[in-house]
């Protein structure tokens, strides 16, 4: 597999809003066309690859990134980055993880006809009905969609589909959510945050961007790589600003406490991580940086 530029354009948010007005003019915002890629990696004696699903650039309209900050201040942290003002790249990523007895995928990104999962999953060797397992961190569309395909069965058919049951009851709840629930909702099978799922894979509950919402730490020996889901989703404000308001988070308060707390363990382990926003592949580190923190990517030696 070829090893992509890390900072390639990226990929999508859950939902898609129109640029304010007073928004820069020259700001390039919506879907990014993305070929179907597969990055292999390795976290102790698990193979891992990182898959591209879709991309976008939302705008800084302050409904989104700093909705508390305002958009001139969310220009100055794009600009200090070297990052064009007036927008935000984001990726949609999924991980494969091959352990003994398991091939596991964390997300699934939006399904067809928009993401390329599928296709990216091929690229990795592996085929939809190999899959065994399916942990979701959410239940929001850039993370579920991919769950069904476009004839409206199971697009995973032998994978069990793990979630935190606060979750999954949320999903349920949303009448919009009726044929995914329809298509699988025999194969769910809910966890207690925090749960130990597989042998090296564990939830972490990181609630706050939605009720149930799960990163997962897989380990093997003493290697290890943290998934955190949509705890931060651009690689540049939500870590230089982890504070401000998310307008994705369901609740902010708890949604920005997560991200500082889990941000700082993070930089101050040095554990490799694994974001579906962050540029693909999504894998790096997380660095402090004055009184926030920066991207650092590359993939695990």
């Amino acid at each position: 597999m070829r090893i992509p530029a890390l900072f390639a354009l990226a990929l999508a948010a859950p939902a898609l809003v129109a640029p304010a007005l007073d928004a820069p003019a020259f700001a390039q915002v919506g879907p990014v066309t993305v070929q179907p890629e597969a990055t292999d990696f390795r976290i102790g004696a698990y193979q891992l690859s990182s898959l591209r699903d879709a991309g976008n650039i939302a705008p800084n309209d302050a409904k989104v990134f700093g909705v508390d900050a305002g958009i001139a201040e969310v220009d100055k942290v794009l600009v200090a980055a070297g990052a064009t003002q007036g927008q935000i790249e984001l990726s949609v990523n999924a991980l494969l993880i091959r352990l003994p007895g398991h091939v596991a995928l964390i997300d699934t990104g939006y399904g067809m006809p928009r993401g390329t999962l599928l296709a990216s999953l091929e690229k990795a060797g592996t085929r939809a009905d190999a899959v065994t397992d399916i942990m979701i961190t959410h239940g929001h569309g850039d993370h579920v969609g991919g769950l069904v395909g476009p004839d409206g069965k199971p697009a995973f058919a032998n994978a069990v589909v793990h979630l935190s049951a606060p979750e999954w009851d949320a999903i349920k709840s949303q009448p919009n959510n009726a044929k995914l629930v329809a298509a699988i909702g025999t194969k769910v099978k809910p966890f207690t945050p925090g749960a130990k799922l597989l042998p090296g894979i564990t939830a972490v509950d990181l609630h706050g961007h939605t009720a149930g919402h799960s990163g997962y730490e897989i380990v093997s020996g003493k290697a290890r790589l943290m998934a955190i889901g949509d705890s931060a989703h651009s690689y540049i404000v939500s870590l230089a600003r982890p504070d401000w308001v998310m307008g994705y988070d369901k609740d902010a308060a708890v949604g920005a406490a997560n991200r500082a707390t889990v941000l700082g363990r993070l930089a101050d382990s040095r554990e490799p991580v694994f974001s579906p926003h962050f540029p693909y592949p999504g894998v790096g580190r997380v660095v402090r940086a004055g009184s926030g923190f920066k991207w650092q990517p590359g993939l695990p030696q």
